[in-house]
């Protein structure tokens, strides 16, 4: 159960500290384990106030600060993300730190720095959709690496296990410093990093930093370019580098040119190696596949990839009633896997996704009404107690009278 203080999709626009003053009054923050203050717009002196209430939150595990200037002043935005950030920076219980979608820019990188160099417990970092590009993207790299040499000079092993840096147009130009960034690190076990303009050299180098963490488990590096017309050096990077990731689980490389016409990619030939064996998910979409990988693929998808949940080929060279479609679609099916080839999968496996979301959202309505017991009870307005028990939501929903 996790004390939880959320204005999560209120859309507030806090401006003053008096703004802020009646959303934190009576609430303890030395209790709070998360805290949420996503989709609002917050200014520098409502930032300010917060930040004051945030540095008594001695035993905060989740900040997410995403989704929080919208609207604001780029001039605005230093002042308010420093006050956050720095309030941060002696907590030991924090574990994640969320600042996606905020429109920082190159400008406004640097009072991130401080956080990311000084606390050096945290585990989980998500900046996405920052529009970082090469200056700013070196900035949090460099913040980054700097976390790491210090805590080597400590004798201390990192804690960093999730990088988020997806949509940031990061390109070549930072990839260099994120290479080291993740190599210095070396316990990873998450990295995501789509649509990021990177090319080939930029991807060779990412390649050899990542090689460096054999405990990575889930890589998304989606929408990058590992070849330039017929160099196939970025693809003969990533083959190599494939056999230091064991725990691998999770891999997309959709979007990301691994294939030239009629050839079956190196990178496919090894990851059908078996140096994956626990690879769950593989998402290789739109690589211009043809049917000799198809081929490739349905010949070990029951010895090497017999772990294979999950395979995404839509939007390859995919011919009707090619029969390896038929016997990869045929096996994933046997075990309870799924194989999305076509336009039509791609379209049913959409429809029901969501449900399943629609049936989750159905579940979280009913979660207000057990907050709003529990504020009476506890006299705590802006406070909820979270129970991931079924049971015990139930139980909860029994007592409320209406």
């Amino acid at each position: 159960m996790a004390t939880v203080f959320s204005l999560k999709g209120r859309g507030l626009k806090l401006d003053t500290a008096a703004d802020v003053e009646p959303l934190i009054n009576g609430v303890d923050p030395s209790k709070l384990e998360e805290i949420h203050l996503e989709g609002n717009t917050i200014g520098v002196d409502a930032s300010q106030a917060l930040a004051a209430f945030i540095s008594q939150a001695t035993n905060i595990k989740i900040a997410n600060f995403a989704d929080i200037f919208t609207g604001r002043l780029i001039s605005e935005i230093p002042q308010a993300l420093s006050a956050l950030c720095d309030a941060l920076v002696d907590k030991t219980s924090l574990v994640e730190i969320d600042l996606s979608d905020n429109a920082f820019g190159g400008r406004s990188v640097d009072p991130i720095v401080p956080l990311l160099t000084k606390n050096r417990v945290f585990q989980i970092l998500k900046l996405n959709n920052n529009g970082l590009g090469p200056a700013g993207g070196s900035v949090i790299a460099g913040a980054l690496l700097e976390s790491a040499q210090l805590s080597k000079a400590a004798g201390t092993p990192s804690n960093l296990r999730t990088v988020i840096c997806g949509r940031n147009r990061l390109e070549n130009g930072s990839a260099g410093v994120w290479a080291q960034a993740f190599g210095a690190h070396g316990g990873l076990k998450e990295v995501r990093m789509p649509q990021n303009g990177i090319r080939m050299e930029g991807i060779i180098e990412l390649a050899k930093g990542l090689a460096k963490n054999p405990t990575l488990e889930s890589i998304d590096f989606q929408d990058n370019a590992f070849t330039v017309g017929e160099d196939l050096a970025g693809i003969e990077a990533w083959s190599e580098a494939l056999s230091s990731w064991p725990e691998l689980h999770t891999l997309n490389l959709s979007d990301c040119i691994i294939s030239t016409e009629g050839e079956v990619p190196s990178l496919l030939t090894a990851l059908v190696g078996g140096s994956n064996p626990k690879l769950k998910k593989l998402q290789l979409q739109n690589n211009n596949l043809e049917t000799a990988s198809f081929k490739l693929l349905a010949g070990v998808i029951g010895t090497t990839l017999k772990n294979i949940q999950r395979l995404e080929l839509q939007w390859n060279e995919v011919e009707e009633d090619d029969e390896h479609i038929e016997t990869l679609s045929d096996s994933l099916k046997q075990r309870g896997g799924k194989l999305i080839a076509t336009e039509e999968d791609e379209e049913e496996d959409e429809q029901e996704e969501g449900e399943e979301e629609t049936a989750e959202e159905e579940i979280k309505k009913e979660a207000p009404v057990v907050a709003e017991a529990i504020k009476e009870e506890n006299k705590e307005p802006s406070v909820k107690e979270e129970d991931t028990s079924t049971d015990d939501l139930i139980a909860k929903l029994s007592e409320v009278k209406i």
